[in-house]
């Protein structure tokens, strides 16, 4: 027996909850269409894979150790243990995904190297943060800090410029520490700056990077860079051990192809961050709506009453409230202009509505 299933048009149309909500770009769809021909050697073995690769390397102007894995987590968890012994510690912002959102497994694959969490107001690490929890203590009752993490961009959405991710390195180097960079939204980071991917990973020191293909518009893969091979040692085993070793590693990879060749990663993260900037545009001198922080990548963060929140929650919007209570809105590849503009419509009326209400 069959069921029918009706979809109302709240749940066709767009949401800005997420970037996850996004579907497949066409150059990653194609990427997999292309790669799904016939049969190819498994396990990383095909052509896609050593393309994909070459692409990044190409991308870089490094000859970087590259690898795929299918999500964000297993990226930035295996990356920070292979980093790491179990007894080093890692230095993070308190806003930090690997913090918040990781379930542990960090932690979990590194067999217990322990976060060690800097207080910030913004999301960002500073060098004098990293400088005070690593020489905080040096005794032998303390994890031994090995690593820093940083998200580009941010949880919050700021964009760490070239110039502070210099002296963040710089800070790293005089105490014996790696630099790692989450980049989930790398894309966007890219495309916020203007610059050119090196001129914000290894030519300013950072050793490992994340890339993030799942919110640039892949359905799943994230790219793990590491600019000094030494630290990539044995990576492909721990890969294998944590179940991220695709048999069918084609599909992880060949949607990079495309999307590095063509410059679709680019161009996805322009269009996000153009409609994260028409967002604020348009809600510039609200009563009643405040932005949380600068608006620099795909992000927006709204301050609103609570009563205004359940409003806009009343007109069909999904979004999400954890970062200190404030409205949440992402915006990705295939976010529509004319949906941005109901968004910003609906958000002006309930602010007027509370605001004709207060003053009634």
């Amino acid at each position: 027996m069959t069921h029918a299933t009706t979809t109302s048009p709240a749940d066709t149309a767009q949401q800005f909850a997420s970037d996850n909500y996004a579907g497949i770009c066409p150059d990653a769809w194609a990427a997999m269409a292309e790669a799904n021909a016939g049969h190819a050697p498994a396990y990383g073995d095909d052509r896609w894979t050593t393309l994909a690769a070459d692409a990044f390397r190409s991308l870089f102007k490094a000859d970087c150790e590259v690898f795929f894995v299918f999500n964000g987590t297993a990226a930035n968890s295996l990356a920070l243990a292979s980093l790491c012994q179990s007894y080093h510690g890692v230095i993070c912002s308190d806003m930090s995904h690997v913090e918040t959102d990781e379930c542990g497994a960090p932690e979990f694959f590194s067999n217990g190297s322990k976060l060690l969490v800097a207080p910030s107001t913004d999301g960002k690490l500073t060098p004098a943060a990293i400088r005070a929890i690593a020489t905080n203590r040096t005794d032998i009752h303390f994890p031994k800090p090995r690593v820093v993490t940083i998200t580009q961009p941010t949880e919050t959405g700021l964009v760490y410029r070239p110039e502070e991710l210099q002296a963040l390195s710089a800070t790293c180097r005089e105490l014996g520490l790696v630099l790692h960079m989450d980049g989930s939204r790398f894309a966007n980071a890219c495309a916020s700056l203007g610059c050119e991917p090196a001129d914000i990973t290894w030519r300013v020191g950072v050793d490992v990077l994340c890339f993030g293909g799942t919110k640039n518009g892949m359905a799943a893969g994230e790219a793990i860079l590491f600019f000094d091979r030494r630290l990539a040692e044995d990576f492909d085993y721990r890969c294998k051990q944590a179940g991220q070793l695709a048999s069918k590693m084609r599909f992880l990879s060949a949607p990079w192809v495309r999307m590095i060749d063509s410059g679709a990663w680019l161009r996805n993260g322009q269009h996000a961050n153009a409609c994260a900037q028409r967002v604020a545009r348009g809600l510039d001198g609200v009563q009643g709506i405040e932005p949380m922080f600068p608006v620099q990548a795909n992000g927006v963060f709204l301050k609103m009453a609570p009563p205004l929140v359940e409003a806009l929650r009343a007109k069909g919007w999904r979004f999400y409230t954890f970062i200190g209570g404030c409205v949440r809105l992402m915006f990705a590849w295939d976010s529509q202009p004319e949906r941005v503009d109901e968004l910003v419509r609906d958000l002006r009326e309930v602010a007027a509505a509370a605001a004709g209400a207060a003053n009634g």
